[in-house]
């Protein structure tokens, strides 16, 4: 039986943990051949003996531009052809309000979430073009539509991928190249360790109550992919149950 991606290119940023790490499984086991992109070469290493599948890895920062237009203009021959794009790379940091957040925490985000999303995606698509055909895969967030105390500069990143994502659909069109953005709520990843450093604080986001995990994202990421190719799928916001909109609109159990 053949499998969704059989003969097909992925190159997934973010690749060494949460979405990015659950994407490179769900496509490994339909078949794709894999670019990973990660900063934690190690973490590469451990997930290309495991995937079973080739796998071309680049141990980079998503926000050091010239490596990673380097890397993309070295893809061997038989990674060089991509097929989809997916920019999971990404974080938050901190909760404190704008008036005391840090500064250094704000350009980091900026520089992972923009800066390199955009690095990436314009270094891919020429190619993509060219061939008249393709699939970027753009990984938002809620935050980007619903803001909440804290949230300021990591909302406005996310915000921005969301809007990069429908402009792009617009220079693309008749390209035969599509976009998506997919918009999780509440996810169990190490995205909050990250953000708070702390694991019990960590924890405490998701106490009480179910949300998604990076495979509920992941086989979002493939469903969108193997639609038809006359078949876009702009935009995808999916939320645990128990939650309603923000983080602090949440059901928890007692």
């Amino acid at each position: 039986m053949s499998r969704l991606l059989e003969n097909q290119i992925a190159f997934i940023t973010g690749a060494t943990s949460g979405f990015g790490r659950a994407s490179a499984e769900r496509f490994a086991r339909e078949g794709a051949r894999l670019v990973l992109l990660g900063r934690r070469r190690e973490r590469l290493e451990q997930l290309e003996r495991a995937l079973g599948v080739p796998v071309h890895a680049i141990a980079v920062d998503v926000r050091n531009r010239r490596a990673v237009e380097e890397a993309i203009a070295a893809l061997p021959a038989d990674f060089a052809a991509v097929d989809v794009l997916v920019n999971s790379a990404g974080l938050a940091l901190g909760l404190d309000p704008a008036h005391r957040a840090s500064v250094d925490d704000w350009e980091q985000m900026i520089d992972t979430n923009c800066r390199g999303l955009v690095v990436c995606t314009r270094a891919l698509l020429p190619r993509m073009v060219e061939r008249g055909r393709g699939h970027v895969v753009n990984l938002g967030s809620v935050a980007g539509t619903y803001p909440y105390p804290g949230g300021n500069v990591y909302g406005a990143t996310k915000a921005f991928v969301h809007q990069l994502s429908q402009n792009l659909r617009s220079d693309l069109l008749g390209s035969g190249v599509r976009v998506t953005v997919i918009e999780p709520g509440l996810a169990e990843t190490e995205f909050s360790l990250v953000r708070l450093g702390d694991e019990a604080k960590a924890g405490a986001v998701y106490a009480g109550m179910t949300p998604l995990t990076a495979d509920d994202v992941a086989e979002t990421i493939l469903w969108v992919v193997t639609r038809p190719p006359h078949v876009n799928v702009n935009v995808i916001e999916l939320m645990p149950t128990e939650q309603a909109w923000g983080p602090f609109a949440v059901h928890r159990q007692a």
